[in-house]
């Protein structure tokens, strides 16, 4: 069934109207018809709206409200990653999958290592393009609410941020004991916010995991191998929604 995501406005009583660019896609490329169900989310509440297309008009779709599904298909703990800009495209990638793993928010990173230097303008044009990345992938996955792409922060500004999760952790290649990464993970309790720090290329300078320990980041490893920027966020997710599943 196809998913869409509409403003809370938009869903008055029994009536749910659909507008913008998901007009079109239902017309001419789903080739939708009139009595043909749907199922909408307003992106914030967590809830899964279930309607029948009523009418097909030029700017809007008009929808009929059947039923309000509230099992919940979130992750019990909001997870922040806080990515290091990553060179090239990379970025996307690493939107799409996390929002797939069910991250909460991404935070854009510029570290000390990070290659890649935009400008306001630049950045701003970079936010709002990964901000559609991660509504298109919030529907592919059936996702209830539309994780949050925020402004590059540097790492002073991402480390004051992560303040609001209860556990941060940093992946880093110089940390040791893998039964203390297994151990944090077996402790992690559904409802605690969990900031998730990955580096760039080159990982972070150990000024930035000397600051961040400072300010209760724990360092974790991975393993005994290298991994990408791309992969170890991805990892780290992976685990996370093993454990906090429900």
């Amino acid at each position: 069934m196809h998913q869409f995501f509409v403003e809370p406005e938009q869903i008055q009583g029994k009536q749910i109207v659909i507008t913008g660019s998901d007009v079109n896609h239902i017309k001419n490329v789903l080739r939708m018809k009139a009595g043909e169900e749907i199922s909408v989310s307003n992106g914030s509440d967590g809830k899964e709206y279930r309607c029948g297309i009523e009418e097909l008009r030029e700017e809007e779709i008009v929808c009929e409200l059947r039923f309000v599904k509230e099992e919940g298909v979130e992750l019990p703990s909001k997870i922040f990653l806080f990515q290091g800009l990553p060179k090239g495209d990379k970025m996307e990638l690493i939107i799409q999958k996390a929002v797939e793993l069910g991250v909460f928010e991404i935070i854009p990173v510029a570290s000390k290592r990070a290659v890649v230097k935009l400008d306001k303008k630049k950045a701003e044009n970079k936010t709002a393009r990964w901000q559609k990345i991660a509504e298109a992938a919030a529907g592919q996955s059936k996702r209830r609410i539309i994780p949050q792409v925020k402004g590059i922060m540097s790492f002073r500004e991402a480390l004051n941020y992560s303040k609001c999760a209860s556990r941060r952790i940093i992946p880093y290649e110089l940390a040791e004991d893998i039964k203390k990464t297994r151990q944090i993970f077996d402790n992690l309790k559904p409802g605690e916010d969990i900031a998730v720090f990955i580096g760039p290329e080159g990982g972070f300078g150990n000024d930035e995991i000397e600051e961040a320990v400072r300010e209760g980041a724990v360092p974790i490893t991975l393993g005994k191998r290298i991994l990408r920027t791309e992969t170890a966020g991805m990892t780290v997710l992976s685990i996370l929604m093993y454990h906090l599943e429900q």
